[in-house]
């Protein structure tokens, strides 16, 4: 029986990679790999030329019964698209897959972006939890962001370009104006590292507008500052614009502010539904 190995490439500079990684790709009999063009380009610029097969999010089902019998006869190398394999990526299944097979399971570390990010960061290190991506829909966003309001650990996630000022007004929303590290590109040719408040980071990127692959940094919670009636109207008014209903925007603000969900729910009946007036004359 083979080995699966677990092998960290690159997540931009193709100098990123350890001379064990480059040992064990040209020694197993199979790369599986979840984007076969961009792991092509690290192995021409090796001279490697083990044979590859995809492993992607959309074929991983159909394909782990070929790579399970393929570990019978020979080792096997997975490789994500960039990083660590098994985080926010398809890995993970067949790491579990090989495991429940029997098969021996072995790390070869490589770089990682969150933890690139944060040890950049400037904020706590110590202790942290990553969020993988953030959830695409803003109301799936908003109720991950809602389940960490009190952690008060250091968080890492990432973020898309097109939705980067979106999720940052929601961190503003719900979170509260945190300290934070928006991190493009790590690594790649134009590397930035941001640093400021998320109400700052707001301001910089509408003026600048985000390109490239983010990896957001955020300050854990500390001791809650009570809200204000006049914030909690005005969040009561940002999600109703929105389109978020009545009864869950009282439910976020509610949970957010820490007022009675009954007080909440008055105000909010002074801001209609988009489109309708208040009955009166």
């Amino acid at each position: 029986m083979g080995t699966l190995y677990v092998v960290g490439t690159p997540i931009g500079n193709l100098e990123d990679i350890t001379l064990r990684a480059l040992r064990v790709l040209r020694e197993v009999g199979l790369i599986a790999a979840e984007d076969t063009r961009r792991t092509r380009k690290l192995l021409a610029r090796y001279d490697i030329h083990t044979p590859l097969t995809s492993y992607f999010e959309h074929n991983k089902l159909t394909k782990l019964d070929t790579i399970l019998a393929a570990l019978r006869e020979k080792d096997v190398a997975l490789v994500s698209e960039a990083g660590m394999p098994g985080l926010s990526d398809p890995g993970y299944e067949l790491i579990r897959a090989a495991i429940e097979a029997g098969v021996p399971v072995v790390p070869v570390p490589g770089p990682s972006a969150p933890i690139t990010a944060l040890v950049v960061s400037g904020l706590p290190t110590d202790s942290f939890t990553f969020l993988g991506f953030l959830p695409r829909r803003a109301q799936e966003r908003r109720q991950l962001l809602q389940s960490v309001v009190n952690e008060p650990r250091t968080l890492v996630a990432f973020e898309a370009p097109h939705r980067l000022l979106k999720a940052l007004e929601d961190i503003v929303a719900i979170l509260g104006d945190r300290p934070l590290a928006v991190v493009r590109e790590v690594t790649k040719l134009h590397e930035e590292v941001w640093r400021g408040t998320a109400r700052e980071a707001i301001a910089w990127f509408t003026e600048h507008p985000p390109r490239g692959e983010f990896t957001l940094v955020i300050g854990g919670a500390t001791e809650p500052e009570p809200w204000d009636e006049a914030r909690v109207r005005a969040e009561i008014e940002r999600l109703l614009a929105e389109g978020v209903s009545h009864r869950e925007a009282v439910k976020i603000v509610a949970e957010a502010s820490g007022w009675p969900r009954r007080e909440v729910y008055r105000l909010a009946l002074n801001h209609p539904p988009a489109g309708l007036e208040p009955a009166g004359g």
